[in-house]
């Protein structure tokens, strides 16, 4: 059965912190005010998916305003997690669908994500409907 999807809410930060920890490969999340800066930030929404009652799946959509393309905003995705249990299932799918529908929704021109070299999901992404063809990703971090 294809899983429910919402916007998620302050209601749901406990919830959120636990399958945030099963995406995480550093410290663990525990601060529940950053969920709530996250979700209260215009233009950004915190898509979860829910086996029933139960947080199964999320990922996290910037829109972000642009100059080109007409003014056309660009989403950004981050933190796309499923959790062990529910993988293989149509959970990312189905959150993923959801971000897609908003961006275009919201008449954004591109949907960007990156993803890491160590967690395998390069083939997911290719297979929901990104490429690597057009850009590269590149990061530069703080410690």
């Amino acid at each position: 059965m294809r899983p429910t999807v919402r916007a998620l809410t302050l209601a749901d930060t406990g919830t959120a912190l636990l399958l945030y920890d099963a995406l995480t490969l550093g410290p663990k999340t525990s601060d529940a005010g950053h969920f709530g800066r996250v979700i209260s930030h215009p233009g950004t929404t915190v898509f979860g998916a829910f086996a029933g009652s139960a947080l199964v799946g999320m990922a996290t959509l910037h829109l972000l305003p642009n100059v080109t393309w007409g003014g056309r905003p660009y989403g950004l995705v981050e933190n796309v997690v499923t959790h062990p249990d529910h993988r293989n299932q149509g959970v990312g799918r189905a959150v993923i669908d959801a971000i897609r529908d908003a961006a275009q929704s919201a008449h954004a021109y591109k949907l960007m994500l990156l993803t890491g070299r160590k967690r395998s999901a390069k083939g997911f992404y290719e297979a929901v409907g990104f490429s690597e063809e057009d850009k590269y990703g590149m990061v530069m971090r703080w410690s």
